[in-house]
């Protein structure tokens, strides 16, 4: 007898290191040589920006002392004049901006690429995630997190090649033009301060990553409490709490509010402590410049060299800062979508499974075992089959298990004991694609798209014709009334259907299950929630919907299964009772019991109703 074991949700967001190695394939995929070609024309760009945005202060320096007179002609380039060192000088910082829009051009598409690859894999993931998963999951907070973890990627592959590596670069060259043209002493005084800026910001970023991620936190718990208000809008409004809603989130934005004052309190630290080391390092070396240009050591250009290179690296140093701070949000948002990604499905298909193939339907219930957790069974050795063709009821008490055996035919979990088989096949040896694809369900509330009546019905197949989704609407009892809409067909049903009444949302879902045309069918309590004429009504759509079909009804009203061919009444997760409904009442048992109290209660609505 197999087991499957229990799975919890458990989520552990991927490491920076982790995140970064799962990016970097992105950058340089097999078999994908264009983006190969992109990446490195983007980083010749990105050299040729840097090599020429490095010789700009001497064309600067140049023309200074061409017009201070400390310079010959013959020892300027090419001999140009002050005008024409000038001009040089323009073009130059013309030709870093240049390079660097091409380096952009040239990468976007690899961002984006990247970008759109790890939506599409991220929202593929989810949706083979268990329904466990979802159930457990807050929607609000996962949207979030898919949300800053995708705009993430798009910043990392960037700043990460053109900031960071395109930074380090540019020290490196300042530090040696000054160790060769001014002195070590300029040199060390130079590295001293950057290296000191760096740890001075990497110290303080860090502990404002965890602020931020407290913020993001509260910021995720705030909106999910938004999206949760706005989903049950209207038992929001059944129980006049607009207000203890209102009052519930803006607790959640307090929160919120405290983290990102933080925040913004320890960005002014930060800033603060980067503006004093950087102004430090630039007056010292002004200061040594100085001392150099009185002393006869060095021109007036000189001086003017070493303040263009110290503003030109003050900037990139400063944009550090908030580079060294996007990047480790990115990786802390990532961090949380991969971890997403690293959540087991916990239901998969095994390798070389094969598409389930139904010739009658039959359905076999051997021994089954189940429990959501492994400490509260829920079916404790059920068996049970269901011929092809035939209509079998399931009912019973709450917590009995009724719905349980839907969910597990249609494979949202495995059994954890004995096995369910439709025409000999063990589900867990078949596709989950499969499986779907030849059972369909009318669940207790059918939930629609915020779409057209067509979409949700079509939804059933997706090449459905115009024709066979007028039929499946004709079969279902909704077709007149669609044609009663203004739009017609192109009516859209708003949030989860809300536009429409439960017996209408019940008929679409019929209509779009009747489309697919499944050979199995499960009606999981399926009029449940209806007025009793409503349900008269639409219990016609499903007798019809029926035919020639094996049907398992998951009934609540038994008056709906009174024509089964066989009923079967769970108790506690076993089976407590099952014959036809005329065995039931003869056999006085628990059916019957049930049967007495329901009908003694319908003759009452019926009196009162009179």
């Amino acid at each position: 007898m197999r087991q499957s074991p229990v799975s919890t949700v458990t989520e552990k967001p991927a490491s920076g290191w982790q995140t970064i190695r799962r990016v970097l394939p992105y950058l340089w995929p097999e078999g994908e040589g264009w983006v190969k070609r992109r990446v490195v024309g983007a980083l010749v760009m990105l050299v040729l920006a840097k090599i020429v945005s490095v010789s700009t202060p001497f064309l600067y320096k140049q023309a200074v002392d061409r017009l201070a007179g400390d310079m010959p002609d013959a020892a300027t380039i090419m001999g140009l004049t002050a005008v024409g060192l000038t001009v040089a000088y323009g073009l130059a910082r013309l030709g870093t901006v240049a390079f660097q829009e091409l380096r952009d051009a040239i990468f976007v598409r690899v961002g984006q690429r990247a970008l759109r690859r790890l939506a599409l894999q991220t929202f593929q993931h989810i949706h083979a995630l268990s329904l466990r998963y979802h159930i457990t999951r807050k929607t609000g907070g996962l949207s979030r997190i898919i949300e800053r973890g995708v705009k993430g990627v798009d910043f990392l592959l960037r700043f990460m090649l053109f900031s960071i590596g395109p930074l380090i670069l540019e020290l490196a060259m300042v530090a040696v033009i000054f160790a060769t043209v001014f002195g070590i002493s300029y040199m060390l005084v130079v590295v001293g301060v950057i290296s000191l800026y760096v740890w001075f910001t990497f110290a303080v970023t860090e502990w404002r990553v965890k602020i931020r991620r407290e913020m993001n936190e509260q910021d995720t718990d705030a909106n999910q409490k938004a999206i949760d208000s706005l989903l049950n809008f209207e038992t929001v409004k059944y129980f006049n709490a607009e207000a203890r809603e209102a009052a519930r989130y803006d607790r959640a934005m307090q929160r919120y509010e405290v983290a990102a004052v933080k925040t913004g309190q320890s960005l002014s630290f930060l800033n603060g402590g980067q503006a004093l080391l950087i102004t430090t390092g630039l007056v010292a070396v002004m200061v040594m410049a100085a001392l150099g240009v009185q002393r006869g050591e060095l021109t007036v250009g000189d001086f003017v060299m070493v303040n263009a290179y110290m503003i030109q690296i003050t900037m990139p140093l400063n944009f550090l800062g908030t580079v060294y701070r996007e990047i480790r949000q990115a990786l802390v948002d990532m961090g949380e979508m991969f971890g997403l990604l690293g959540q087991p499905a916990e239901v998969v298909d095994k390798p070389g499974a094969l598409p389930l193939a139904v010739a009658g339907g039959t359905v076999e219930f051997d021994r089954v075992e189940f429990g959501y957790d492994a400490a509260r069974p829920i079916l404790k050795g059920i068996s049970l089959t269901v011929p092809a063709g035939q209509k079998v009821a399931l009912v019973g008490p709450s917590g009995s298990g009724k719905s349980t055996i839907g969910r597990l035919m249609f494979r949202f979990y495995d059994v954890n004991g004995g096995a369910i088989r439709i025409d000999g096949q063990d589900l867990r040896d078949v596709t989950q694609g499969s499986i779907h694809a030849q059972i369909g369900v009318v669940p207790q509330d059918t939930v629609l798209f915020n779409d057209t009546l067509r979409y949700n019905i079509a939804y059933g197949r997706a090449d459905a014709t115009e024709d066979e989704i007028v039929a499946a609407a004709k079969a279902a009892k909704i077709h007149d009334f669609i044609l009663s809409l203004p739009e017609g067909f192109d009516t859209t049903v708003g949030e989860r259907g809300l536009k429409l009444s439960g017996g209408e949302k019940q008929r679409v879902g019929i209509a779009r299950t009747l489309l697919k045309n499944p050979p199995i069918l499960i009606l999981d309590e399926a009029t449940s929630a209806l007025d009793t004429q409503t349900e008269r009504d639409i219990q016609d759509s499903l007798h019809e919907m029926g035919r020639g079909r094996t049907v398992i009804t998951i009934a609540h009203r038994l008056s709906t299964i009174a024509d089964a061919d066989q009923i079967v009444v769970l108790e506690a997760g076993e089976i407590a009772e099952r014959g036809t409904h005329e065995e039931l009442l003869e056999r006085g048992g628990r059916y019957a019991a049930m049967w007495a109290r329901q009908s003694a209660e319908e003759e009452d609505e019926t009196l009162a109703a009179e």
